[in-house]
């Protein structure tokens, strides 16, 4: 009797054991990978982003990468002598570790055409190959689109959101709380030193800004523009970050504006080789900045064979000038990347705020020539419209 009661528990449990082994089994044949269901957690950037106890601050701007498939992308412009049928998207790569290790960084700056999306068979792992030297350096980055990396097998808002939760990235795809065009419009702030009496304020502000890819105006094509929604959310973020505290700003966009043409009759520094690729719609993104008042400087990308600085009503327009090997260039005209340099002012206890910002390209060559070193803005003290004390409630 207790023999038959024992072997009819044995059978009632062989059910519930068999479901669980066919489960275990089913899991595994449709995945192989015993790891891949097991969340991955991102490498995030230290946060706030701040000045260095030096009381330095550097970014470093990547402009048109154009990265493709790696090795198997051919580059373009290069004189046999340096490379010719040799070079690659490698030779990319290559050329961002030699600046990170050279500049140390406090963040790098991808300001569009990051992947060529003509090229990319897959945008996402182009963008991981082409970011993949910031990561493995661990160095905070932020990007914006230009208008050839959505050509490849991600849309705009895809590819922002997938920047966004790479390591490291302290990308954003839009703000909150505010319903704006396009994707990759948000605020960065720089804070004070460690240790000084203005570590939890941001003493540098940067902008991001979606300048779009292609549109057609009246039946004509013509490049991306930035909209009134992006600058109503630029007016009123400045307005409110400016409120206790005027502190310097920069702005970060791939395409340039109408009015950056005109420098090439008011002066300007380093080279204007080939005509400004902008949209035939003028939005009044310079006369916003203008009246902002906070910002000093744009850096653009778009135009390659640009990398010169030029001053509109008292603001900067830089190009980063072409760093990729895949994108258009010149031979023995050596890729470049544009460094832009912020030094506090050193108060008697602690450093203060931004006393100067200051720029120079470093060339992809033998020596990694350094060029054009100026400066963007320099703080007045006898300008109290930048005092920060001098701010009700500081």
């Amino acid at each position: 009797m207790a023999a038959s009661h024992h072997l009819t528990a044995l059978v009632a449990l062989l059910p519930p054991c068999l479901l669980a082994l066919l489960l275990l089994r089913l899991a595994t044949v449709l995945d192989s990978d015993p790891d891949a269901a097991v969340p991955r957690v991102k490498a995030a950037a230290p946060l706030p982003l701040s000045f260095r106890h030096d009381g330095a601050f550097k970014i470093l701007q990547v402009a048109d990468m154009h990265f493709g498939n790696g090795a198997a992308t051919r580059c373009r412009d290069v004189a046999p002598d340096a490379g010719g049928a040799r070079c690659s998207d490698l030779n990319t790569t290559r050329f961002l570790r030699r600046v990170i290790e050279a500049e140390r960084p406090d963040l790098i700056a991808f300001t569009g055409d990051n992947i060529f999306g003509g090229s990319a068979t897959d945008a996402a792992e182009s963008l991981l190959r082409a970011i993949s030297p910031a990561i493995e350096y661990k160095v905070p980055w932020a990007a914006i689109l230009g208008n050839h990396d959505q050509e490849s097998t991600m849309t705009r808002e895809e590819l922002m959101t997938f920047m966004s939760l790479m390591d490291y990235s302290v990308s954003q795809v839009n703000p909150p709380g505010f319903l704006v065009h396009g994707f990759g419009n948000y605020h960065i702030g720089i804070h004070g030193a460690f240790g000084s009496e203005l570590v939890n304020t941001s003493l540098l502000n940067l902008y991001f800004l979606d300048s779009g890819d292609r549109e057609v105006v009246n039946g004509v094509k013509t490049y991306g523009w930035i909209k009134e929604s992006q600058l109503a959310w630029l007016r009123a973020t400045s307005q409110e970050l400016q409120k206790n505290v005027l502190a310097p700003a920069l702005a970060f966009f791939h395409i340039p504006i109408p009015e950056v043409r005109g420098l090439w009759y008011s002066g300007f520094k380093g080279q204007y080789q080939e005509g400004v690729a902008c949209s035939s719609v003028n939005s009044g993104v310079l006369g916003t900045l203008v009246s902002m008042g906070d910002v000093k400087a744009v850096l653009l990308g778009h135009d390659h064979l640009n990398d010169f600085c030029g001053n509109l009503n008292g603001i900067w327009f830089c190009y980063g000038g072409g760093f990729g090997y895949h994108a258009y260039g010149r031979p023995h005209w050596p890729r470049r990347a544009r460094v832009i340099y912020s030094e506090l002012k050193k108060g008697q206890r602690s450093w203060m705020e931004v006393e100067s910002i200051q720029t120079w390209k470093l060339l992809d060559d033998e020596k990694l020539s350094k060029i054009d070193e100026q400066v963007l803005w320099r703080h007045s003290t006898d300008d109290s419209e930048y005092n920060i004390l001098s701010r009700p409630g500081v």
